[in-house]
C-alpha cells in the first residue's frame, strides 16, 4: 500500500507540475524573445481566477476554460502594445521594475473589485469523486487538468515547432540580428508571444481556482515557483522547461509524501543541484537579446 500511495503522490506531482508549466512556459518565452524579466505574469494568473468566478456565472465551467484565457490573451495586446514595447531595447532593471510595479498595482485593482477575503471557486460536479485505476485511486478533476495541460502543451508545441510563426520566433530568440536582416519585425511576433503566455497563465488561474484559494495575493505568491522553474529548465528551451516543470512537481509530491515539512524547499535544494552542474539549466541555450 506504500508503494501506491507513493505512486499517486507521484501522479499529483505530475498535476502540480502542469500546472507550473503553464505558469513558467510563457514566462520563458516572453524572456527568452523580449529579454523582459516580466514580474507580473502573476498578476494575469490571478486575473483568470477571478474573472472566470464571473464567466462560470453567465456561461457555466466547460466555456469559462476558453473563454477567460482569450478574454486575458486580449488584455495581454493591450499590455504589451503599451508597456513592453518600450523597454524592449532598454535596461533590463527598468522592465523588472515597471512589471513589479504593475503587478502591485493588480493586486490591489483585484482588492478593490472583488474585496480581500477568499472567493470560493467550486468544482464542477462532473469532476468530482475519484476514479479507481486498480490499486489507484485518482481524482477525477485532477486528471482532467492533466489532459487539458497535455493538450495544450500539445498545441504549443506544434505552433512553436511545425510552423512558419514557430520558425520565426525560434530563430529570433536565437538570432535576432539575423532575422532583421531577413527584413522580418520581430515585435508582431513579441506580441502573439505574450498572449499566449498570459492567456496560458490565465488558464492556470481558472483550471486551479477549484482547488485552491481564490485571493488577491495568488499572483504574487506563485512567481517565485514560476521562476524556479525557469532557471532549472533554462532560458530559450521548450522541452527545458516542461521537463523542469514536471520534475519541480514530482519531486515536491514525493518529498510530501516522506516529509511533508519539506516540500517547499526540495525545489530550491533541486534548484541548487542543477545549477551546480548546469549553470544554464537542464536544457538552456545561449541566447541574444531582442532588438
Amino acid at each position: 500500500m506504500q508503494i501506491v500511495f507513493l505512486l499517486e503522490q507521484v501522479v499529483n506531482g505530475l498535476v502540480l507540475g502542469g500546472y507550473y508549466l503553464l505558469l513558467a512556459l510563457g514566462l520563458s518565452l516572453i524572456f527568452s524573445v523580449g529579454g523582459i524579466v516580466n514580474l507580473s505574469h502573476g498578476a494575469f494568473y490571478a486575473l483568470g481566477a477571478y474573472l472566470s468566478l464571473e464567466v462560470i456565472r453567465f456561461v457555466g465551467f466547460g466555456p469559462s476554460v476558453v473563454i477567460t484565457p482569450l478574454l486575458v490573451g486580449l488584455l495581454g495586446i493591450a499590455f504589451e502594445r503599451l508597456l513592453l514595447r518600450r523597454f524592449y531595447s532598454a535596461d533590463p532593471i527598468l522592465s523588472l521594475l515597471v512589471t513589479f510595479g504593475l503587478a502591485l498595482v493588480a493586486e490591489q485593482a483585484l482588492r478593490m473589485i472583488w474585496g480581500s477575503a477568499p472567493l470560493p471557486s467550486n468544482m464542477p460536479a462532473t469532476f468530482k469523486g475519484s476514479v479507481l485505476l486498480g490499486d489507484f485511486m485518482l481524482s477525477r478533476y485532477r486528471l482532467f487538468i492533466l489532459v487539458v495541460v497535455i493538450v495544450v502543451m500539445g498545441g504549443i508545441w506544434l505552433l512553436l515547432h511545425k510552423t512558419a510563426f514557430g520558425r520565426v520566433v525560434r530563430a529570433g530568440v536565437q538570432k535576432p540580428d539575423m532575422v532583421a536582416v531577413l527584413g522580418i519585425r520581430l515585435q508582431p511576433y513579441m506580441t502573439a508571444i505574450v498572449v499566449l503566455g498570459v492567456a496560458t497563465a490565465a488558464l492556470a488561474g481558472v483550471l486551479f481556482g477549484p482547488i485552491a484559494i481564490v485571493h488577491p495575493a495568488m499572483g504574487m505568491e506563485v512567481m517565485t515557483v514560476a521562476f524556479v522553474v525557469v532557471v532549472i529548465g533554462g532560458l530559450g528551451s521548450f522541452w527545458g522547461v516542461v521537463a523542469a516543470a514536471l520534475l519541480v512537481g514530482v519531486v515536491r509530491g514525493v518529498t510530501t509524501h516522506f516529509l511533508p515539512a519539506a516540500s517547499e524547499a526540495s525545489m530550491y535544494v533541486l534548484m541548487f543541484l542543477v545549477l551546480m552542474f548546469r549553470p544554464r539549466g537542464l536544457l538552456g541555450e545561449r541566447i541574444e537579446r531582442f532588438e
